[in-house]
């Protein structure tokens, strides 16, 4: 069963979130529901970013790999990586 990684970005907190799931549209929509959790101090949560992976256990491994990267400007180097558009 195939899985994704995924990145959201609220502007309201100006925080980045990194999760993994089989489905980021249902995970998105929890996401802004009003919950305890950290996504639910804001309800402008968007999808910055979404990684496929074969297999749970590969979406794990690198969910925990970007979470120990602990750094906004990896992240958003990683982000403008994967969505530069190349122009001729």
């Amino acid at each position: 069963m195939a899985f994704f990684v995924y990145i959201l970005y609220s502007e309201k907190l100006d925080k980045y979130y990194i999760g993994a799931t089989e489905n980021v549209e249902e995970r998105l929509a929890k996401h802004l529901c009003n919950h305890r959790g950290f996504t639910g101090k804001a309800a402008d949560w968007c999808i910055r970013l979404t990684e496929f992976y074969p297999d749970k256990t590969a979406a794990l491994k690198r969910e925990k790999q970007l979470k120990s990267w602990k750094s906004r400007l990896r992240i958003e180097q990683l982000i403008d990586q994967r969505t530069h558009k190349v122009t001729s």
